[in-house]
């Protein structure tokens, strides 16, 4: 952790005053009641479009903007909930200057103002992609208990939860164990693990409260973002100290149900939390937030029995399933190991300073996680004390910014089911990374129909993996530029990145192009041509582990004499090597992995009615190449031989030969990561969101994902390899949260889903569809100061189960009762 403030202590070193101040703008927000807004985004514009200066209203309304240079400017006002207010031709002078209340009135999802799509404040409805949002006042009602809960009801998001812990998210395609395609960012700061690109969601270390807005893209983004965001971005934006000033306390427990699989009779399992966030604005230049939160969960319940043996859908005369889960207790192996729950602390830090024309801020903090993450070859049990800790500054001044930041992760993480060959315990993951980023970026209009918006970053990773030990470092370079061009009625953006990685020979491409018409006020129509990447992990290149295969040697007992018989009767324990692309297979190199790459082609709608409902619709088609998979190598690729037969081989070295000689071989590396043939994934999604009043939303959501469609081409992608997501998808509901009462309801309905990325084909299978009912309720006393909240997550009991080998998800009530206490 001394890294961690030695660096912070560098980045606050960095900041720069501005120049001095000049005048002042200050102001007042109002809805249409005339009762004070805080908490409102007010922007200052020059008659050019060039950003001056920008703050948020305080308890009482109230805002002011200093360091005002002379000149002709617009006041913007935005806060979700309410359609934004432009103030015109505010003329400031030599002396301050304070303007007539601003009123907003009651807006449609439309008019919510977002950052993510092109890095520069956009109302959603002008974005150059289709984009959700999930606002404040949601994350207030909701009865979620992870972000993966939060983000179901998204268009086209595909949200499994494998464990008490482990959730992954994607979009428009297929989720898997260790999802890796989807970038999370906290603040514009990643939160993946640059190792392998999953994200522990865990290892976000703000309060739920805290936060102002989630900005899902949906789709391909790495024009602006760079590699990860091949199948879309989750930014996660929090309130700045001046937006959600006092001190706020929370506790919940509850339980849940676990008289199914592994559990059935136990009675109920077991979760609690606390959170606890002050902020502060002592005067006019700086603000503070510190924050904390602990949970804990008991663990969920296993499934139990076998995976169905059923035919493959891919290859229906193949068959798949027919493996034992392993059982939930102590045990062999291999065959058993205890589930466990989660235990989830931590702690964060935020400074904001106001400087004349510009604002510094300054984060530090620390999140930690226990319990199991799923992967291709098995479940790991993450230890207590596993942790990323950050550090950040960020620097803006109008459209520039400057920001820095370091990740440092370190966990420890023994598998469950595999041993290590040599040490015959488990085998052992452990991992400490360090990250370090650094980007500038500026937005400048050129005009009065064209804004500019470029920058670019440096990062580097430094590894120490045990399952990786040859992993090299890596340094990544990027640079990015859009052009946004506005016509009467259209709204074109040209964007591309470049981005050079060190485990890449050739720098990557990605370029953007989006096209809006706007054929009526508040109706907007989108083509767009997007090209994503995703560059081979670390892991990817350098896995280097040896893993015991059990492999039924029965069939040779009619081909040996009598005393050898005995020595097949049980499955002998075949050490294997999985591999990374760099790390040579029988002394050859192997064939160099490249880029991942998908090309996105779309058009989409959005239009608003009566100024409080918003249609959406989209259709897409993604065409994904160079997939990267840890796929199974044939046999005779790397086998053992008679001279040099497998370790513990019980019989004599001549009879690997002789079964050589009949065309069967043991391999003896297994497996390695390859770059696939093209595939290519389409849907649809459908969507409407209606404000009733500033309190009450409700919405409404289809997706429809096409199975997967193997293209032409030299080397096509294995139909083995495939995994396919649920056809349809279907969430309606509604939020509540007003002067008294707060509540929401919720139904998300899946499909049933195949599952192929986990152990072997004896572990592959479906997943049935299923419907989750979730709801709360809850009532503030004492002016709001003291909030009640009961929350329900699948209110009828469905035993539901999101991937073949995750754990189950039970009916879970939690109480709640948040203070206020200034």
């Amino acid at each position: 952790m001394v890294r961690l403030f030695s660096a912070l202590a560098l980045a606050c070193a960095l900041a720069v005053p501005a120049a001095a101040q000049t005048a002042s703008l200050s102001g007042s927000v109002v809805d249409q009641s005339g009762a004070a807004v805080p908490g409102a985004s007010v922007s200052l514009v020059a008659t050019s479009g060039a950003p001056a200066a920008a703050t948020t209203t305080d308890a009482a309304g109230r805002f002011t903007l200093t360091g005002i240079g002379p000149g002709a400017y617009r006041v913007i006002v935005a806060l979700t909930g309410f359609s934004t207010a432009v103030v015109p031709d505010v003329q400031v002078g030599g002396t301050n200057v304070e303007i007539p209340p601003v009123s907003l009135a009651v807006g449609s999802l439309s008019d919510t103002v977002v950052v993510s799509a092109s890095r520069s404040d956009a109302p959603l409805a002008e974005a150059p992609a289709t984009m959700s949002v999930v606002t404040s006042q949601q994350i207030e009602s909701t009865p979620a208990q992870n972000y993966g809960d939060l983000l179901r009801s998204v268009p086209g998001a595909n949200v499994i939860q494998l464990s008490a812990r482990d959730v992954n998210v994607t979009s428009r395609q297929g989720t898997s164990t260790l999802s890796n395609s989807q970038l999370v960012l906290l603040d514009d700061r990643s939160l993946y693990l640059d190792f392998f690109g999953i994200v522990l969601w865990d290892f976000m270390p703000a309060n739920l409260s805290d936060i102002k807005q989630i900005e899902v893209i949906r789709g391909p983004a790495s024009a602006v973002w760079g590699a990860n965001a091949l199948t879309g971005v989750v930014n996660v934006i929090t309130k700045t100290p001046r937006e959600a000033p006092g001190t706020t306390v929370s506790f919940s427990a509850g339980g849940f149900s676990r008289n199914a699989g592994s559990t059935a009779g136990q009675g109920l399992g077991g979760m609690f939390g606390a959170n606890a966030t002050v902020a502060r604005a002592p005067n006019a230049t700086f603000s503070y937030r510190i924050s904390a939160g602990y949970f804990n969960s008991d663990p969920l319940p296993r499934p139990t029995g076998a995976i169905p043996v059923i035919a493959d859908p891919r290859d229906p005369k193949a068959l798949v399933g027919g493996a034992a889960y392993p059982d939930d207790a102590a045990g062999a192996l291999g065959s058993a190991f205890r589930n466990t729950g989660t235990s989830q602390p931590k702690f964060d830090v935020r400074v904001d300073q106001e400087l004349d024309g510009g604002s510094v801020t300054y984060q530090g903090g620390v999140a930690g996680t226990a319990g199991i993450i799923h992967t291709g070859i098995g479940p790991f049990d993450i230890q207590k004390g596993a942790y990323q800790g950050y550090a950040k500054l960020n620097y803006r001044r109008r459209g520039f910014k400057f920001n820095v930041f370091t990740n440092i992760t370190s966990a420890d993480a023994p598998n469950l089911l595999l041993p290590d060959p040599v040490t015959r315990l488990p085998l052992q993951l452990s991992f400490a990374t360090e990250t370090y980023d650094v980007e500038i970026g500026d937005s400048r209009p050129a005009g009065a129909r064209q804004v500019f918006t470029y920058g670019g970053n440096l990062r580097r990773n430094n590894f120490e993996i045990t399952i990786a030990p040859a992993a090299e470092n890596r340094t990544e370079l990027g640079a990015y530029l859009q052009d946004e061009i506005f016509f009467d009625r259209v709204r074109l953006t040209l964007g591309a990145r470049v981005d050079k990685f060190g485990n890449l020979d050739d720098p990557v491409f990605s370029p953007r192009l989006a096209a809006i018409f706007e054929p009526s006020a508040g109706q907007s129509i989108r083509l767009s041509f997007n090209r994503a990447f995703r560059s081979p992990s670390v892991i990817n290149n350098y896995l280097d582990i040896a893993i015991v295969n059990p492999v039924d040697l029965r069939a040779l007992a009619p081909l040996l004499p009598a005393p050898l018989r005995p020595a097949v009767a049980a499955p002998f324990p075949l050490v294997v090597k999985g591999v990374g692309s760099r790390v040579p297979i029988n002394g050859q190199a192997q064939t160099a992995l490249t880029e991942e790459s998908m090309t996105a082609y779309e058009v989409a709608y959005s239009g608003t009615i009566d100024g409080r409902t918003t249609l959406g619709a989209a259709f897409y088609v993604n065409d994904l190449d160079h997939s990267i998979n840890f796929a199974q190598l044939p046999a005779k690729l790397d086998p053992y031989t008679a001279l040099n037969p497998p370790p513990g081989w019980p019989l004599p070295g001549a009879v690997v030969g002789q079964m050589a000689a009949l065309g069967i071989y043991l391999p003896r590396t297994a497996f390695t990561y390859l770059n696939l043939g093209p595939l290519r994934q389409k849907g649809v999604e459908l969507s409407v969101d209606h404000r009733v009043n500033r309190s009450l939303t409700a919405f409404a959501n289809y997706s429809w994902q096409a199975k997967p469609t193997i293209l032409d081409a030299p080397a096509p992608y294995p139909a083995v390899e495939l995994a396919l997501p649920p056809t349809s998808r279907f969430n309606v509901g509604f939020n509540l949260d007003g002067a008294r009462f707060l509540g929401a309801a919720s139904v998300n309905y899946s499909d049933g889903a195949f599952w192929s990325d986990v152990l072997t084909s004896a572990y592959h299978g479906f997943t049935d569809r299923y419907t989750l009912v979730n709801g709360s309720a809850g009532v503030k006393w004492g002016g709001g100061n003291v909030t009640t909240l009961l929350k329900v997550n699948n209110l009828f009991n469905e035993k539901v189960q999101q991937h073949v080998f995750g754990d189950l998800i039970t009916r879970s009530v939690v109480a709640e009762v948040r203070l206020k206490i200034d």
